[in-house]
């Protein structure tokens, strides 16, 4: 469904009662989380925005996005997780396993086939046609795509896993994951099972040719290895024996591996949180709401090649954490209206923030691609060009250019300066002007000016001349080859929109165009102005991205864009929409 690019209709921020409406919802088609899964997926007090878009097929979808993330998406009046919610949640459906190579298929928009799965020895999930399903890939329980079974389990035991089996709605890596941060499945081990009961055992591996095979081949093998010693223990006794202990093995590695991450993540959130108070958040700023110093200040402050993920923390929640800080005398948390909570004080002589050393890397976002302080941005070089249309290749042929050649300004001077002493055409009597011969007035002129203009002056003959050329332009990177593409560079172009409680925001496209990666351009404007931005597909264009940043922030981006960037202004187009002095943003 998401396989190509979407438009989007409009993007708003979620009503009260919206939000409680969803949260109900999301209980009815999800009943197997609980209440408090529920508020964490679904939060009472973070920004949520509901998001209505049309598929490249047509399909009206509306999606809700939190923390910058789709979580979910509404279809036909049918509620679908996404990747990002079922990598925190992965038992929320049923899963089914598929291989790494069948991923590149699901990602380019085809549907699941059964030949494609792979049968656990526990066997196939149990579903009715119509469930929705989660598909994960060997060895990694986090799913990458979602789907809707079109045959019960039993009815796919009966086809001879034959045929296709999951009608596949969204995937990892489709745009819909695209409009998100973009971060990676993570790591889920695949869950520890208890040792089987033998004689299910001797079912489950009759009723599949694939574990009869292996099963034959682990007999053989031991036939071989058998030279006279004791025999070992059958077959049923070793596959038992072997499964109890990789049972026992894998959750100690998963329950081990658990508290590495949980210790990470609480290490890279306290750092977070003391270097948003020591570098970004002011005493003037103060009382400052808790989900503005997680979405505007802790995320930005997070380093490169880190995401920082409250939910996989033993605190869970940023409150819980809030509360810790409290407990340690380093802020005061109050809520000052009710269900929203806000940091009124900071104790900033607190030894663990005087201590605390704000790392090199964070302390500039001047360079545009990630990870790249050695290759600060530099803009391209523009040049300006025409192209040789068909009516005009006559014109052009005797200096041996040819339909659809490129040339400057100063080229085409030089062609037709050539053209004109060639043929004998510089009036004798002024040579300022130029005599007009049938293949000048079929490329330049006009039909009721073909017998009506004899002659014209030298600069007016190559003005009508470049006008007739269809134009082009050429870009340059600095250590990159030269993009030449017809038509005219499209400006940077900044807009001012409104959306809900009559809140503005800007509109930031065609960045691409310059060499610059909107993800990274959004994150240093929302470091700069301190407010919200997000990354999503531009309306009407493939494969284009636009962002959006609260508020009127043409001044932060005229910064940007000129001083910093060194970006000409023909180039940007909207700066003068900056607020006027003493008047209201």
């Amino acid at each position: 469904m998401f396989a190509k690019a979407f438009r989007v209709k409009s993007n708003t921020a979620i009503k009260g009662s919206d939000r409680r409406k969803l949260r109900a919802d999301v209980t009815a088609a999800f009943p197997n989380l609980g209440a408090n899964q529920v508020s964490e997926l679904v939060p009472g007090k973070e920004e949520l925005n509901i998001v209505k878009l049309y598929a490249h097929k047509g399909d009206a979808v509306t999606v809700y996005v939190s923390g910058g993330n789709p979580i979910l998406f509404e279809l036909e009046k049918n509620l679908y997780p996404t990747v990002y919610t079922l990598w925190s949640y992965p038992d929320l459906l049923p899963t089914f396993t598929t291989w790494p190579l069948v991923l590149e298929k699901l990602v380019g928009g085809a549907d699941l086939m059964l030949p494609g799965l792979v049968v656990p020895p526990s066997g196939l999930p149990q579903v009715e046609k119509g469930d929705l399903c989660a598909i994960a890939l060997v060895g990694n329980r986090a799913p990458v795509a979602i789907g809707v079974a079109v045959m019960s389990t039993a009815e796919m035991l009966t086809a001879g896993l034959k045929g296709r089996g999951f009608s596949v709605r969204h995937t990892y890596q489709d745009h819909l994951w695209k409009s998100g941060d973009r971060s990676p499945p993570p790591s889920i081990a695949p869950p520890a099972l208890d040792p089987p009961d033998l004689n299910e055992e001797k079912v489950s591996v009759l009723a599949d040719p694939t574990l009869q095979e292996d099963m034959r081949g682990l007999q053989l093998k031991g036939e071989e290895e058998e030279n006279g010693e004791d025999p070992p223990p059958s077959g049923e006794k070793s596959l038992s024996e072997a499964s109890e202990h990789s049972s026992v093995k894998a959750l100690n590695q998963d329950t081990a591996g658990n508290k590495i991450l949980q210790g990470q993540m609480d290490e890279l959130l306290q750092r977070c949180f003391l270097h948003a108070l020591k570098s970004q958040v002011k005493k003037a700023d103060l009382p400052l709401l808790t989900s503005t110093l997680l979405g505007s200040h802790m995320f930005s402050c997070c380093p490169e090649g880190q995401q920082l993920d409250i939910k996989k923390s033993s605190y869970k929640k940023l409150s819980k954490f809030l509360q810790h800080m409290q407990q340690e005398h380093i802020v005061q948390v109050k809520e000052l209206s009710k269900g929203v909570e806000s940091i009124v004080a900071v104790d900033w002589k607190h030894p663990r923030i005087t201590s605390f050393v704000i790392p090199e890397l964070s302390l500039t976002s001047q360079t545009v691609q990630e990870g790249s302080r050695e290759q600060p941005y530099h803009p391209p070089d523009i040049k300006s060009l025409y192209c040789v249309p068909a009516n005009m290749t006559l014109l052009f042929q005797e200096s041996g250019h040819k339909r659809g050649s490129f040339l400057e300004t100063s080229e085409v001077r030089a062609v037709i300066i050539s053209y004109a002493k060639k043929n004998d055409l510089v009036d004798a009597d002024n040579k300022n002007l130029v005599k007009l011969d049938p293949v000048l007035c079929d490329c330049i002129l006009e039909k009721n000016e073909q017998h009506v203009v004899l002659k014209l002056p030298w600069d007016n003959l190559l003005t009508r001349c470049l006008g007739k050329l269809q134009p082009a332009y050429q870009v340059t990177f600095p250590g990159q080859e030269p993009i030449v593409k017809k038509g005219k560079i499209c400006p940077i172009d900044i807009t001012l929109a409104q959306r809900a409680s009559n809140k503005k925001v800007t509109i930031i496209r065609n960045l691409e165009a310059y060499g610059l990666d909107p993800c990274s351009v959004a994150t240093v404007l929302q470091q700069r102005c301190q407010a919200s931005t997000t990354v999503t597909p531009a309306p009407g264009s493939k494969d284009s991205l636009q962002v959006q940043i609260q508020g009127n922030q043409v001044h932060q981006l005229s910064r940007l864009l000129l001083d910093e960037y060194q970006l000409p202004r023909k180039y940007i187009q909207g700066l003068e929409k900056a607020p006027k002095p003493g008047k209201k943003k």
